[in-house]
């Protein structure tokens, strides 16, 4: 039950009462008929256990009947309407992809696919899921392991698999682009492991029974460049549409398809610092997760930007575009000035509150305590170089005395006999 409807059951069954305690209550003042034939001023006749309202001087009995079932159903529908009301319309991914039952990757994946609807939120970069959303997903057929499904991924080995094909021949289909990968990771030795919807495969085998057997058509078995590899570009194509699709911000929308762009080529594109700033500023992570050495980002560097021409020409048109109703919407924010390369400065470091350095907790205070160690180490061998030094420079003018008082006493052994002759 929705909360309108709830909040309308509840003003009817509130009306109804009312209306029956105002007739109860007209029926209390009402003037007590005396029957025929009786004492006036007696006792008027009538049988309680009857119901009769003038003895009983309540409701009539269907009233009474009638106003602990009222009164019962009135509680269930405001407690319903509360209940409503306290639930939240939307969540965050996190708890939606655990009502859903999905773990974290399965429910980014299916939200990519297009399976869960998924809304822009307060922050940032923050999706959220209807409540509506999940209701119907969770009352759809087989959940959820349809779902599951629908969210699985499958690698070379096992796309092959399910198209009952060699994996040679399923990998020269997806790098003819018949096949659009969705992720892809990096392995131990480096290399690029591309992974592909399974639902995607199996609708792929029945669309194309040709090209599953016999031999290929000549133009995929030798197209223009036998080498091309189009798996990047298609993933990059399908990744940007997805960005798109969650964006409604014109220059967010820019961004997005600024991101596969060459820097050089983007700064051409965009000659004003400040709109280059901005849109680097809103630039989308394609890739899902950052690589931590110097050699996995210079594999994955290549699969980011676009090379193709025919690719680069479509970019640059949509970019084009978005910028167009980006600066009619309203401009970049400005600064005061522009720092490296012309782009406007970053926000200067705000200094430390007076009357202490900065750090508090633990972690400060052990920072604090090893700089105090490193500099006293420091003054102690500074110490001991100063008293090493002085050592041997007194050992030195110990020598040299020496050699002196030793000369002197040898020229007076060797003249003396001399002087005495």
């Amino acid at each position: 039950m929705s909360v309108s409807d709830a909040q309308g059951a509840l003003s009817i069954r509130r009306r109804g009462h009312d209306q029956r305690q105002h007739r109860n209550r007209d029926q209390d003042q009402a003037p007590s008929r005396v029957p025929h034939g009786s004492m006036e001023g007696g006792p008027p006749k009538g049988d309680p256990r009857k119901g009769d309202p003038l003895e009983s001087g309540g409701p009539p009995a269907s009233g009474a009947a009638e106003g602990p079932t009222a009164t019962a159903a009135t509680e269930a529908t405001a407690g319903a309407v509360r209940s409503a009301e306290k639930k939240p319309r939307t969540v965050g991914v996190v708890r939606a992809a655990r009502e859903l039952e999905l773990k974290r990757g399965e429910f980014e994946l299916a939200a990519q696919l297009g399976h869960i609807r998924t809304l822009a939120g307060p922050g940032a970069g923050r999706r959220q899921v209807s409540r509506q959303e999940i209701d119907r997903l969770r009352a759809a057929e087989g959940f959820p392991e349809a779902l599951r499904e629908r969210a699985r991924t499958v690698g070379t080995a096992e796309g092959a698999e399910l198209l009952t094909v060699s994996p040679g021949r399923f990998t020269r289909l997806a790098r003819a682009g018949f096949i659009v990968p969705v992720r892809f990771y990096l392995n131990r030795y480096r290399a690029i492991v591309w992974l592909y919807p399974a639902d995607e495969v199996r609708t792929f085998a029945t669309r194309e029974p040709a090209l599953l057997t016999g031999r290929l058509p000549r133009p995929l078995r030798l197209g223009a460049d036998p080498e091309e590899d189009r798996r990047p570009r298609t993933w990059r194509g399908r990744r940007i549409g997805h960005l798109l699709r969650e964006s409604g911000d014109p220059w967010e929308r820019a961004a997005v398809v600024g991101c596969v762009l060459d820097p050089a080529l983007l700064a051409e594109l965009v000659p004003d610092p400040h709109e280059r700033a901005y849109v680097n500023r809103l630039r989308p992570d394609l890739a899902p997760g950052r690589p931590e050495s110097d050699a996995a980002r210079a594999t994955v560097r290549p699969l980011l930007v676009a090379e193709h021409p025919d690719e680069i020409r479509w970019h640059r048109a949509s970019l084009d575009t978005f910028l167009a109703e980006a600066r009619r919407t309203r401009p970049a924010p400005r600064s005061d000035g522009p720092g490296e390369d012309g782009a406007p400065p970053r926000a200067e470091r705000v200094p430390a509150p007076s009357g202490g350095d900065g750090r508090r907790g633990l972690l400060g205070r052990l920072r604090i305590g090893g700089e105090r160690r490193l500099r006293f180490r420091r003054t102690d061998t500074i110490s001991k170089e100063a008293c090493s030094s002085a050592r041997s420079d007194l050992s030195d003018l110990a020598e040299l005395s020496g050699s002196r008082d030793g000369g002197q006493s040898g020229q007076e052994l060797h003249h003396g006999p001399a002087h005495r002759a």
